[in-house]
């Protein structure tokens, strides 16, 4: 027999008479049969409540993104050029033409003593030192890329420390003429950094032997 089918007369008479002698000797009980004598329903009778959703709101810690602009410092290169008097530049170019060529000595010695070809083995020396210095320390540029012995055409507001005229120079420009010679510039000079400015000033030391 299963819970929900009703039971039988017999069981039913057993069930009464258990009932009796339980409702006489239990109050509570007693009071249960009176309420649903009365019409009140059982619990397992009662509706089962339908489930209702509940929500449950949990606080959410809100991530707020901030931007941090951070100072950065602004690293500028510069490229120093320490620029040398022009008296001291002079004097390093002297002091350098003596040390590779002896200059000084080849241009301080009276040759008027000495044959051609004296001097001639003396000036090779000379010029093999200044070729040196140049190379080492100038880079020269003509002024005029035109081949010497070729017609030129001078304009009008030429620069005169670049091009010098030579010959019957009347009237003005532009003149036609012969470049003779293509002139030289300096577009770069690289010296060596002095740690003395005034030692410059020795262009050949005293030399002593022991």
């Amino acid at each position: 027999m299963t819970q929900n089918t009703p039971p039988s007369f017999f069981s039913r008479i057993a069930i009464a008479i258990g009932s009796f002698f339980a409702i006489l000797g239990n109050a509570r009980l007693a009071g249960d049969v009176t309420r649903l004598r009365g019409g009140e329903p059982l619990a397992a009778d009662a509706p089962t409540p339908e489930p209702r959703e509940v929500r449950v709101e949990v606080p959410v810690e809100k991530i707020v993104e901030t931007r941090v602009e951070v100072p950065v410092e602004r690293v500028v290169e510069r490229t120093v050029q320490v620029r040398v008097p022009t008296d001291t530049a002079a004097l390093q170019v002297l002091g350098l033409l003596q040390r590779e060529a002896r200059f000084v000595d080849f241009i301080q010695e009276d040759v008027a003593a000495y044959s051609d070809a004296e001097i001639g083995a003396a000036a090779r020396v000379v010029h093999d030192g200044c070729r040196k210095v140049l190379k080492e320390h100038f880079t020269l540029e003509p002024v005029r890329a035109e081949s010497e012995g070729s017609r030129i055409t001078v304009a009008p507001g030429f620069d005169t420390t670049a091009i010098r005229l030579t010959g019957n120079v009347v009237g003005q420009a532009p003149f036609n003429g012969t470049l003779t010679h293509r002139g030289w510039k300096v577009a770069r000079m690289q010296l060596p950094q002095l740690t003395d400015e005034k030692a410059a000033e020795i262009v050949a030391q005293a030399e002593v032997e022991l």
